[in-house]
Order: structure tokens, then sequence, then C-alpha cells
């Protein structure tokens, strides 16, 4: 790439002759390690620990050596001073020519965003600042870019995003410890399910069949095999599978594909974690997510009391719980039992939604139903809510119930009017779900849907090796993590969220 040619050649070229001067003084601006003594998180630690004993004389610190991205830099004839910030916190750094003799000369050549290691004493300034005195600098990496301005930083969404390593930099202090967190809230829930007995596994990203969910997929070609393969829309059926294998309790946390919209909780490529436990059902995993969800608040954030869009939530269990039918009811004023007996269809729902301002499109049943529930209940769940006992048409994963067959025992989970969790008691009757696929199958032929679910006959055949009655579980990671880091669009939690191509 010819850097010269690039927007700010000006800026380009002076920092191209600096890296020529460095060159031919026989310093190497790329070298290939450097080995620091602290990270500037624990020198800074260490400088307060030493002097909590003297109050009258500071201690100084020596043989301590440091490395980082130089984020200001002030010289003032002599002396210089500048602020280096590493991956855990920014520290600031004296250099005086009378301390540096020659290798004082290499500031000449330093810009903001270079990377540099130093070694000195930690002292303290008059003013209070921990600062590390230089006897020694080493420039690590000449960065050949400015980075954006120090007091307008980087303010464009679409250039944060398509540069997500520019916006850690520019905006470290706001961008960082939302990554920070939602590693934090990864291990915590990792730690939840081993202690409870579950294995972690993986399952195939590139599958012959897009099964699993009622979702579009993205479609590829295997060259070798000669064959049309599919990116994963869900793990649960390769988990069933490890059900019936005799794997009681398993867990993934993984990527999912779908070929779908990108909004302020969708992302084309997105994080989910499922579970399914043998001999549970839907009931025991609404008591299983509710103290998930408190317990990695509490672990993460020190309170199960979270602070979300202007709302206050409350996360520890129990939570509220809604049927699916009186949610509907309750919000849009919709009586769903004549529709779910056949004694109306979907559409003179769509007709009787649309009375009520509910602007539903023509589509497939399931669709019709998800899309009534989502604008007219959904809003609503601020505070933690569990809808219950799903139509019989929107769930052909999920396991009627004894008491009422038009419906199954089936919950989603709403946090901060926003879906988190999705769970069944899971089908385990290979007839019958033989006969789910097939109806679906028919569903997708009759209105060219392609998210509709779709046959798998390799499940089929290890489910008619039997599977024992199990309750499962789906939840959205990044929604998880929005959520607790106060965030309103997905793409603040994902480090390089898909975008629309440039102009």
């Amino acid at each position: 790439m010819n850097l010269m040619h690039d927007k700010g050649g000006d800026v380009f070229a002076s920092r191209q002759l600096k890296l020529q001067r460095l060159r031919e003084k026989g310093i190497d601006p790329y070298p290939p390690r450097f080995h620091k003594s602290h990270t500037n998180k624990q020198a800074r630690e260490l400088y307060l620990k030493s002097n909590q004993s003297s109050e009258e004389h500071a201690t100084t610190l020596d043989d301590v050596t440091l490395a980082g991205r130089i984020m200001a830099l002030r010289t003032m004839g002599k002396s210089a001073f500048a602020d280096i910030r590493d991956g855990t916190d920014k520290l600031q750094i004296l250099m005086r020519r009378d301390v540096l003799g020659a290798n004082y000369d290499i500031l000449k050549d330093l810009d903001i965003g270079d990377i540099i290691g130093v070694g000195g004493s930690l002292t303290q300034t008059r003013t209070g600042e921990i600062t590390l005195q230089a006897n020694h600098i080493t420039i690590l990496t000449k960065s050949m870019r400015p980075l954006p301005e120090k007091w307008h930083g980087l303010r464009d969404i679409e250039q944060r995003y398509r540069q997500r390593y520019l916006d850690l930099i520019a905006n470290n202090e706001d961008v960082t410890p939302i990554f920070q967190k939602r590693s934090q809230i990864l291990e915590s829930i990792r730690r939840f399910f081993n202690n409870r007995g579950y294995i972690e596994v993986d399952t195939p990203i590139l599958v012959p069949v897009a099964a699993g969910a009622l979702a579009r997929p993205f479609i590829t070609h295997h060259k070798a095999l000669d064959r049309e393969l599919y990116m994963r829309i869900a793990t649960e059926l390769y988990l069933k599978r490890l059900i019936i294998g005799g794997f009681d309790k398993v867990y993934e946390i993984g990527k999912m594909f779908r070929n779908e919209g990108i909004d302020a909780t969708h992302n084309p490529e997105f994080t989910t974690l499922e579970s399914y436990e043998a001999y549970s059902d839907y009931n025991n995993i609404m008591e299983l997510v509710e103290t998930l969800i408190s317990d990695v608040a509490q672990e993460v954030l020190g309170t199960t009391a979270i602070k979300y869009r202007e709302d206050t939530i409350d996360l520890s269990p129990p939570w509220k719980r809604l049927t699916y039918c009186e949610a509907i009811h309750q919000y849009s004023g919709i009586d769903l039992q004549p529709f779910l007996e056949g004694q109306k269809d979907t559409n003179q729902l769509i007709i009787e939604a649309r009375d009520r301002g509910i602007m539903v499109d023509k589509g497939p049943p399931h669709q019709v139903y998800d899309k009534i529930l989502s604008l007219s209940v959904e809003p609503n769940l601020v505070q933690p809510t569990f809808i219950t006992d799903h139509p019989l048409i929107m769930s052909p994963l999920a396991k009627q119930k004894y008491d009422n067959p038009l419906l199954v025992e089936r919950f989603e989970g709403f946090i901060g009017a926003m879906e988190i969790a999705n769970s069944f008691t899971e089908l385990n009757d290979p007839q019958e779900q033989r006969h789910r696929f097939q109806l679906q199958e028919n569903i997708r032929a009759e209105f060219a849907d392609e998210e509709t679910d779709r046959t798998d006959e390799d499940f089929l055949t290890a489910l008619e090796y039997g599977m024992p009655p199990t309750g499962g579980l789906g939840i959205g990671i990044d929604r998880i993590v929005m959520l607790l880091t106060g965030q309103t669009s997905i793409r603040d939690v994902i480090f390089f969220p898909q975008m629309r191509g440039p102009d």
C-alpha cells in the first residue's frame, strides 16, 4: 500500500521521513521483542503500595520497564512528558536530556500513536501524578497514520464499527470496559454451567441441513465434496444428538449465522448459548435462567439491580410469568382461542390486529403470531418476564402440553423489552417430530418462505434410538452483554459487527 497517496499525505510524508531517519541512525523501528517488568496498572499499584507507610517522603522505585502507545507528547526544550497506554492503564513518562543523553534525540522522530518501551524509576510529580522518569527509550513500533484529533476523538459511528481497532485506541475509556465486561460475563456463564455438572461441547458450523430454528440460512459450497452446505442457524439438533448419546447435561457457546436484517438487536452472525439437560422440563429451565442471569449480574456487576435505558431493572428471582394467550390479550385485546381452535383463520387474525393498530403483513401463521407478540407485547416487558405456553404452530421442536395440545411447553424470557432466552420441553417422539417437520416443509412450499424449519433425516434417525425427557435453552449472549453494560445497540457489544459495503 502506498501511504503517500492516502488522504492526509503530508502527515504520512512527515512520518515516512522520520521512519527513514530512524533507520539511517541504525535504529530498527519495528524490533521483534521487548521485555517489560510491569503493566502500567501494576506499576501504579506497586508505587501506591510502597508509599502507603511513608507519609512524609515518597519512595522512588527503580528498575521499572514499561511499554505502550503514546497518547500525548509535550516537549519543553530539554525535557518532555508523554502519556503511554497499554492494555491496562495510562501512565505519564518524564524524559530529560540530562538523563537520557543522546537517546533523548529519538524524541524528534516520535509521534502520537507510536509504541515505545521505557525504562527508569517510578516517582511522583509535585502535582501528585505517578510518573516514570526515563533513563532509556526504545521505539517499538512507528505509527504511520495519525490518531483521531485529541479533543474531537472518533465519533463517526460507521467508522467506529468498521475500524474497531481505532475505536478502541481513540475511545479506550468508554469502549474497552464494555468488551472486558463481555469477557467476564462469558467466564461467569461458563462457571455457572460447569458448577452444575454440564460439559461444554463443540458442534459443526458447516452443516448439510440448516435446521433447529425458524431462520433463513447462509449457503456455501464445499468444493472437495461437491455439495451444498449451510452455516448453522442453531446448535439444537446436534446437542440433542449428544443427549441421545448419553451426555445428560451439555452446553455450547458459539456463533450462529442467520441471513436476516440488521437492526439494534440483530446481527447476521451472533453468539448464543444453548444448553440441554436430560430429565428436566421447561419449568426447571425457567428456574435455571432466572438464577443464571441474576447470579452473573451479581458476580460481574456486584448487584442484581441494573440501569437500562431509563429503567431500573431488578434481575433477582422470581420473574413474572404470563402465558402467551394472556400476554396477547392483555396488551392487544385479541383473544387467540378462536384462532387456535380453527374457528377463525390467520387472515382474520391479521385483520383483527390491524384494526387495533398492529401492522402485521400476510405470511405463514407462525410469523403472524410472532409479529403480534413483538409489536404489542414485547415493548411492555421491561422487567424480567417469562412468556409461556406458545401456540403449537410456532414451535415445531417443542412438546405439546398434556392439558392443551394446541399449545406447547415453551417459554421466552424478556428483559428491557428484548427477548433474551427461548426454551422448550423438547419433543422426543420421533413420529410426531417427523410430522412437525413435514408441516414446516408444507408452509415453505405454500408461502415460499425461507424462515421455516427443515427436515433433518439424520436427526430423526437419532431420535428413533430414544431421547430422554429433556429441557433445552437458547440465550442470546450479545443481548445479555447489552443489558449488563447498558448498551442499546448490538453493534456496540460485538467487536466487528457486519456492515454494509463502503460507498
